[in-house]
């Protein structure tokens, strides 16, 4: 029964709306780091192959490519960071927004961060002042910092703001992709088309991704075709819808975030026993 119990009043404490934000946070990530930096890999090929023959036409290309090839690095590691550090403070306001309703009978790294959080008693109970647990002072500090929802609102609305701006750029490489693919269709099937075989090309100059006297810059008819079935453009276009797919879950995963961290600022200034944030 002790340990039924124990385990019940964790599961009550825990901040499952963190929890499944954290593990769609994680997943969306890796998908959209891995996925992307190998997809970027492999336009490049593509482009040195098929698109052009001077390097001096992609030389900014391929710049521009390991630039955000390194951008993919500093994103995985700081979204997983701040993943870590949400998940945290959901614990943690969540344990103190159970205690204010009564929910459960917090531990001691639940009274010291609550003391801190709602204003509650410190250091003296019934008998008189009593040395504070080593542990207890420990959750106190943390509880300074990973204590203020708001702070984490503010942060994860505005992350929330530019990786709105990520998810919409990462549905550019894949529309490219799939009109690409579609024109190949295309190609495949003259009798669906009323054009001729070899007007129907995919314009790498026409998105931007080459200069104008780029040469050849263009792939048309069979050719064309023939691109679309080797294995590096079919890896590349499921490799950037795996991308786009991975910037979504991670959106999502900030918006929950935010939701459940507003959710604990709102309880803890309204019913936290007046405290100021």
């Amino acid at each position: 029964l002790g340990l039924l119990e124990c385990c019940a009043r964790c599961l009550i404490g825990a901040p499952f709306a963190s929890l499944v934000a954290t593990g769609l946070c994680f997943f969306g990530v890796a998908l959209f780091c891995g996925c992307g930096h190998e997809a970027l890999t492999g336009t490049e090929q593509l482009i040195e192959t098929y698109f052009s023959k001077n390097y001096q036409d992609y030389e900014y290309l391929i710049e521009v490519i390991h630039a955000f090839q390194y951008v993919i690095y500093g994103t995985a590691s700081f979204f997983f960071l701040y993943g870590a550090l949400l998940l945290a403070e959901g614990f943690y306001t969540t344990g103190a927004v159970r205690q204010i309703f009564g929910d459960y009978r917090t531990t001691i790294c639940g009274k010291g961060l609550s003391a801190t959080v709602t204003g509650g008693p410190k250091g003296r109970g019934a008998r008189g002042p009593q040395r504070a647990h080593s542990l207890q002072r420990v959750c106190q500090c943390l509880g300074k910092w990973l204590g203020h929802p708001d702070k984490f609102v503010g942060i994860t609305y505005v992350l929330t703001i530019i990786w709105l701006l990520v998810f919409a750029c990462s549905a550019v490489p894949v529309y490219i992709y799939f009109n690409t693919w579609t024109t190949c269709q295309s190609i495949a099937n003259p009798s669906k088309t009323s054009a001729s075989i070899g007007t129907l090309c995919a314009d790498a100059r026409m998105y931007g991704v080459l200069p104008w006297n780029a040469f050849p810059g263009k792939v048309c008819g069979a050719n064309l075709l023939s691109i679309c079935k080797t294995s590096e453009f079919q890896m590349t276009f499921h490799l950037f819808i795996a991308a786009f797919v991975g910037a979504a879950a991670t959106l999502v995963s900030l918006l929950t975030f935010m939701i459940a961290a507003t959710y604990n600022f709102a309880v803890l200034k309204l019913m936290g026993r007046g405290t100021k944030f």
